[in-house]
């Protein structure tokens, strides 16, 4: 149990293409601590003074509600290990291999553990190894300069419309199945949700509108396939040196969850898919918060 008088900052805000994201799922965090009774809840919207403001309010406790570059990469748990500030959601290096599609992809395979086949590229690279594919900047979240190439003429513009965020790509062979995506807390994952966007493809636009994508507890599999897929989401979470809370994002494609990604710091409002899960599980979202911060005093790495 954390000191209810602990000095606690939540970090939000931030320069990355997540920042209003961020922005709210840092809100709801702060607010839901408050509610819990939480009396020294303090916001930094991370900019060019952040590091003299921490230094100002000497945290007890960071609650990390960043998204994006620079805040799941591993670069601010870096600044918060050396300042010696507990902090939610995965270490220094878990965030750095998580956030990197490359990195991750490989550290899967070497676990043998599901992933679609996939190469690494540059812009300069002209012809699709695999057809359709899916083109994606290697570090960017919540499907931004993401593409599906169906034709081999749509890949020079795909790959360009990545490059725009990174200049490492990661090109994955297209699998046909049922998006679903498994919240992590502490050691045990949540019930499944199935994703389906109106659109066909949960990009930025599904993912962020109201009404664009339906949320399903009734994933149509079996209960075997459900702790298959639960399993390989614990597996994948912990063989990255994920810690505390998160989110893994499949492809269940001829009875095999692929892994997509793992999300070190999914969105926090009450309407993400990690409380939406959380509290299918009976945990609300104030308690889901608390449980969060419960993890901050765990080692990272």
């Amino acid at each position: 149990m954390i000191d209810k008088n602990k000095k606690i900052v939540v970090l939000y805000g931030g320069f990355s293409s997540e920042r209003e994201v961020s922005l709210s799922t840092g809100t709801a965090m702060g607010n839901a601590l408050k509610k819990s009774g939480y009396e020294n809840v303090n916001f930094i919207d991370i900019g060019d003074n952040f590091f003299k403001e921490l230094l100002e309010i000497k945290p007890d406790i960071c609650v990390n509600g960043l998204h994006g570059k620079f805040g799941e990469d591993g670069k601010i748990q870096a600044v918060l290990e050396s300042l010696g500030i507990p902090y939610t959601g995965s270490g220094v290096a878990a965030s750095c291999v998580a956030f990197d599609k490359a990195y991750l992809k490989y550290i899967l395979r070497g676990a043998a553990l599901p992933t679609a086949d996939f190469i690494i590229a540059s812009k300069d690279n002209n012809e699709p190894p695999f057809l359709p594919c899916v083109v994606k900047p290697a570090r960017e979240g919540s499907t931004i300069g993401i593409s599906i190439v169906k034709q081999e003429g749509e890949y020079k513009r795909a790959m360009e419309t990545a490059s725009e965020y990174d200049n490492k790509i990661v090109v994955e062979k297209f699998l046909d199945g049922k998006e679903i995506t498994v919240g992590i807390l502490g050691d045990k994952a949540l019930p499944p949700i199935l994703i389906k966007p109106k659109s066909g493809f949960y990009d930025y636009e599904s993912k962020y509108t109201k009404g664009k994508t339906e949320y399903l507890f009734n994933t149509g599999c079996n209960e075997k396939e459900i702790s298959e897929i639960k399993n390989t989401a614990l597996r994948a979470f912990e063989t990255a040196g994920c810690t505390g809370y998160g989110r893994v994002d499949f492809i269940y494609s001829g009875y095999t969850p692929y892994i997509l990604e793992i999300n070190t710091l999914p969105g926090m409002t009450e309407t993400s898919l990690l409380p939406q899960a959380a509290a299918k599980a009976g945990i609300d979202f104030e308690k889901l918060v608390e449980e969060i911060l419960y993890t901050s005093g765990e080692a990272h790495d």
